[in-house]
């Protein structure tokens, strides 16, 4: 009876792991290509940019926040990336540092917007990041007037865009986007299971008034974090269009959907202050 119930309770537990693997069987056994490196990598490759925008939206998830505004962040990034190529320096990996990191600090100014909104004005997260995705892909489709922008064909930057988009690793055989997911993944665990940051975003989202009386600036990490999920979605939507080497409106579009499932399905509770790699 003790072995039925450890059973049980093993198969509730790590459900999401069996249904992964079942799923994996059989779309194997529908495809004779599922399983092959290469369709794996795409695979990888294509859910970069998922991978980019829960990073930042576990950690508001863990300040008992939401942000629905990351996909339209993500837009922003693309549109950001896509309208600097032709005026980038010829260097080529200078350009492109320069490119991504105006990107990056775009999508960080949106999501500083929508933290100062919740943590300075006291806004529900909800209605903020509401707020920001509506005025966000408003932006967006200003920028490209409703029209893609392709990259230019006469300039380094571009070039090296697309090489990092659809690129390997030497030797590894690894996509760019994928080793530097997992980079990211790596220093963000890390960062939340080994530092101060990570432990007080944890707290706050835990008990936000005892960490407020403590003395701890609750207010300034969640503006950070709010910060860093729309860096890291400039980012995801800056991944996402070299693959294509097209800028859009649209990209990102339902990406936060797909965020906040990623987490929820990876551990995290919509109720805040719990991960994977919390120790509550």
């Amino acid at each position: 009876m003790h072995k039925k119930a450890g059973v049980a309770t093993l198969l509730i537990r790590y459900n999401i792991f069996l249904m992964l693997g079942l799923l994996v069987i059989a779309s194997a056994m529908l495809s004779d290509v599922f399983l092959t490196p290469q369709n794996l990598w795409n695979l990888m490759r294509q859910l970069v940019p998922l991978a980019l925008v829960s990073i930042g939206m576990v950690l508001v998830i863990l300040t008992g926040g939401i942000d629905l505004s990351v996909g339209a962040v993500a837009a922003i990034g693309a549109m950001v990336i896509a309208m600097l190529l032709p005026y980038l320096p010829d260097q080529a990996a200078v350009g492109l540092l320069i490119g991504m990191a105006a990107a990056v600090a775009a999508g960080s100014l949106l999501g500083a917007v929508t933290g100062a909104l919740v943590a300075l004005f006291r806004m529900a997260p909800f209605i903020a990041s509401l707020a920001m995705m509506t005025v966000a892909r408003g932006i967006a489709f200003m920028m490209s007037n409703g029209q893609p922008v392709r990259f230019p064909r006469d300039t380094g930057a571009a070039d090296l865009m697309r090489a990092f988009g659809s690129g390997t690793v030497p030797v590894l055989g690894m996509p760019w986007p994928v080793l530097m997911a997992v980079l990211l993944i790596i220093l963000f665990v890390t960062v939340m299971a080994q530092t101060k940051f990570g432990r007080l975003v944890i707290a706050a989202g835990s008990n936000e008034v005892a960490v407020r009386l403590a003395g701890i600036p609750v207010a300034r990490y969640k503006f950070l974090v709010y910060a860093i999920a729309g860096g890291l979605s400039a980012f995801a939507g800056v991944v996402a269009t070299s693959r294509t080497a097209v800028g859009t409106a649209n990209t990102g579009f339902g990406l936060e959907l797909d965020a906040i499932a990623a987490c929820v399905i990876g551990g995290a509770l919509l109720s805040g202050a719990r991960a994977r790699f919390s120790t509550r």
